[in-house]
Order: C-alpha cells, then structure tokens, then sequence
C-alpha cells in the first residue's frame, strides 16, 4: 500500500529554535546599528523569509543583503546548534516512517543551514531531502519551495501533505493544493493557522500520528 509523502517545517515543528533565530537576528541588528527590539518582535523573524522580514527595517537592498550576510554569519558560527528537540518529535517521526511514509523537510531556512541541522538530527536519516532557501532571494517563500520538493522528488501535490506551525507553510500547501496541518506546539498559534485555511491541527506530535492514521 503506496502511503502519503510528509514535507515537514523544521523551525517550529521540528526543533524550537527560538534562541538561534533570535540570536542571529540580534547581532544582525547590532553590527548594524539598529536597535533591538524585545523577544515578542524578534520572535516574528521565526518562519518568514530572512529578506522579507529585513526589509521593512533596511528599506535598500543593499542594507537588506548586508543585514542577512550577518545573520548568516552567526549562525554558521553558533546558530545553527542553538536548538532543543520538542519532546515527543523524534518517537512520532519514527513511528511514521515505520507506517511507510516518505518524508522530506521544506524549510524557508538556508538549504546549506537546514541540512546541517537535519544532519545532526538523532532521526535526521528518516528524510530523504532536505529543500531549503537558496542564498539569493530566487528561492525564499514556502510556495516556491513546496513547488521545488515536488520537482525533486517527482511528486503531485495530491500525494503529499505538508505540516508546519506557521501561515507560511499553510499558505505554501494550499498554493499547490495540497493537504496540510498546522502544529500548535509551535511558533503559529490556532488562530494564526485557522485563518490560513489548515486543514486540520494538531495539538501534540502523538495528534499528529493519529491525524495521519485516520
């Protein structure tokens, strides 16, 4: 029995990795002489594309590219290691694998960065590719990367489902007409994920299993 193929988010689903997103946005301001702003506002850098979130603050391209060579400075330093694992994630991605699913990650993090970190994962092995930003802004929002995991691996949307805490990765799915669910344990919120349009949600990663064996 052929099963359905899982995109999975990494930030927010996958790994909380607030520290390091925050981190990262933090020295980006500093060595731009920019202030910082309190946890809450940075908190929002979490999901979106680096340049999306950059560019209300810079305005010019060129501060926006200077703003996220520094980011990605850190984070090949320290960031990329500044993360915990939810309790739970690793036992349901096993159990899903051993259901049958193939499983990929399509994350809006730096391709480069994102595989480092699923590399590193104790349950990295169970996804068979990593889809991530490119380093240019050719390859940044959820919609064009859910497309590009579709190519590489030769799929239709309708065999896939994409799961993720943010609108963004909602927003992704539904552009392809694909099946989706949004996690709460995440950076998203209900609310934020209802008005995406989530097909369903998921409260716990064991929701999440059962949702998928319905």
């Amino acid at each position: 029995m052929s099963r359905d193929v899982l995109f999975f988010d990494l930030d927010g689903t996958l790994i909380q990795s607030s520290e390091g997103v925050t981190r990262c946005v933090a020295y980006a301001l500093e060595k731009m002489g920019q202030p910082v702003p309190a946890m809450p506002e940075l908190r929002k850098w979490i999901g979106p594309a680096l340049r999306t979130s950059f560019a209300p603050v810079f305005g010019d391209t060129e501060r926006v590219e200077r703003a996220v060579a520094l980011y990605r400075e850190r984070f090949e330093s320290d960031g990329w290691k500044e993360y915990e694992l939810y309790p739970g994630i690793e036992a349901v991605v096993r159990s899903l694998k051993a259901d049958g699913h193939r499983m990929a990650i399509v994350t809006a993090k730096t391709e480069s960065h994102a595989q480092r970190i699923v590399e590193h994962l104790p349950f990295g092995d169970c996804f068979e590719d990593v889809t991530g930003a490119s380093l240019d802004s050719a390859r940044s929002h959820k919609p064009q990367l859910v497309g590009e995991a579709l190519r590489r691996l030769s799929l239709q949307p309708e065999q896939c489902w994409m799961i993720g805490d943010r609108r963004m990765d909602i927003e992704g799915a539904r552009h392809h007409g694909m099946r989706n669910i949004g996690v709460l344990w995440g950076f998203g919120g209900r609310e934020e994920l209802q008005a995406a349009g989530a097909h369903a949600l998921a409260a716990t990663p064991d929701e999440l299993v059962t949702l998928l064996r319905a």
